[in-house]
């Protein structure tokens, strides 16, 4: 649905889905990653209120420089105690010229669409150009919106998917292959998932580690999106030592990124281990990769910078 009432603008999923496209949600996040890492934007630390075990309500907002737009992403995020969590909520987007609001946009469907598309802009900043083999940690909405979008900027070859039950694995597998056109295999292993890929995205609800440094091979790249606070870590300390650590925003890895704290409380790493936000290295500022034999990672966090860049450009066309 997308519905006008009372001068505000109202996109349902189905709205959200229909137009805004991985190929349109791109540019428009790494266009908002450089502004946010140029000073361009302001943005406050979320804000989290706990609901009770696995249970979130988080206020995000975040305003472009004037008389740019601005607004905030409102979403609880509901962990269901076997590995699967979602999020809801609402994206407000206001008008920076006059302070009026102007849409409500669905915040899952957005947070879907917009977190894919920033890690295939980072995957394309920061893998190898001759990445072809997938590995991802995880099966729900973001694992399928992770492999439909970074099939856009690398030619896959192949995709492995992990998963904590397996007859659900093998059905997401196969949808996923009659949907993309890849061959993609489910495991009942993580370990076995990510050996020999050249990229590995981890989207779980995992409070603990399930993917290892060890076993990420030379030359990989990682993004790490399910965890989104200080108390859940999908990787290990080593995976962060080890690797060219790029993170969507320092203020906020420093604060929330759950496994950057762990490696840093065990001595791992300090502060100066963040190499760059991926705005500097989209802007040219800092280099991504810096050898053939390097493990990049990139810590993504998702940013109400994100969803206000396109839900501003979902009411724009639909205007």
């Amino acid at each position: 649905m997308d519905a006008t009432i009372a001068g505000l603008r109202v996109l349902d999923v189905a709205a959200v889905r229909s137009a805004l496209t991985y190929e349109a949600a791109m540019p428009l996040v790494r266009e908002a990653m450089i502004a946010l890492s140029t000073g361009r934007v302001r943005q406050e630390l979320r804000s989290f209120i706990g609901l009770g075990p696995g249970r979130t309500f988080a206020i995000m907002p975040a305003a472009f420089e004037s008389p740019g737009a601005f607004g905030a992403k409102l979403v609880s995020v509901f962990n269901d105690g076997r590995g699967r969590k979602a999020h809801e909520g609402l994206v407000v987007l206001f008008d920076g010229a006059d302070g009026a609001p102007v849409c409500l946009a669905d915040a899952g469907e957005v947070t879907a669409i917009r977190t894919a598309a920033a890690s295939a802009v980072a995957t394309d900043a920061l893998a190898r150009p001759d990445a072809r083999r997938l590995a991802v940690l995880g099966m729900g909405r973001q694992a399928e919106t992770h492999i439909q979008a970074i099939a856009l900027v690398r030619d896959l070859e192949s995709v492995v998917v992990w998963g904590r039950e397996a007859g659900r694995t093998t059905e997401f597998a196969a949808r996923m292959t009659r949907l993309t056109g890849v061959a993609c295999m489910a495991v009942c292993d993580a370990r076995r998932a990510v050996e020999g890929a050249d990229i590995i995205c981890t989207v779980t609800a995992a409070a603990e580690p399930i993917l290892l440094g060890g076993w990420v091979s030379p030359g990989a790249h990682v993004n790490l999106v399910g965890s989104s606070g200080p108390a859940q870590a999908e990787t290990d300390g080593a995976l962060v030592a080890r690797s060219r650590y790029v993170v969507d925003h320092r203020e906020h890895v420093l604060v929330h990124g759950g496994e950057f704290l762990r490696a840093k409380a065990a001595g791992l790493v300090g502060d100066d281990h963040i190499a760059a936000e991926i705005g500097q290295i989209l802007s040219g500022e800092i280099p991504g990769r810096t050898g053939d034999e390097q493990v990049t990672v990139y810590k993504s966090l998702g940013h109400a910078v994100q969803d206000i860049a396109c839900v501003a450009w979902l009411n724009g066309r639909a205007a």
